[in-house]
């Protein structure tokens, strides 16, 4: 899936490319700028601002208001919308920086782009196509995965209350 992102939303929009979507974030972009994109290139726009979300809606634009003041509560309204699993899958996963794709490598190619105990600790390594990050699954990983795991939670909790 294929989205937009007003100025409120940079934090999701990393966590969105981790998960596999293509996303265009903009800090400063226009609201009539962000319905123009949205709607030339077919992208959901996503947004918090209400006045932005009804312009979209009223002109047809695909849109969904991002509700929750947690990161943990945005990304369980967007997984509950879009039916998006909140698990990393490295295979479709872009850049949470520049949207490109990322490949892994080989630890021989990156060498001279890590800390030497880096290299020491770890032998699996991905490259952004686009800015050319180098990604490893280091200690953030644990953190990453917890976040998903708790959003995770508060998605089945919310499920199981409405369907009460």
């Amino acid at each position: 899936m294929k989205f937009i992102l007003d100025s409120m939303l940079g934090n999701l929009s990393r966590w969105l490319r981790m998960l596999g979507c293509t996303v265009k974030y903009f800090k400063k972009a226009s609201n009539h700028e962000l319905l123009d994109l949205a709607r030339d290139e077919d992208h959901i726009l996503l947004t918090r601002n209400l006045t932005l979300f009804r312009r979209a809606k009223s002109t047809g634009i695909s849109v969904f208001f991002i509700e929750g003041m947690t990161i943990l509560e945005m990304l369980a309204n967007f997984s509950q919308k879009f039916k998006i699993p909140l698990v990393i899958n490295i295979s479709i996963s872009r850049c949470p920086i520049c949207d490109s794709h990322i490949k892994r490598v080989k630890k021989i190619d990156i060498a001279d782009k890590v800390p030497s105990g880096t290299l020491k600790h770890h032998d699996t390594f991905w490259l952004c196509t686009g800015c050319s990050k180098v990604y490893w699954q280091g200690s953030h990983w644990k953190n990453i995965n917890a976040t998903l795991q708790e959003a995770k939670k508060l998605l089945e909790s919310r499920i199981k209350n409405t369907s009460r």
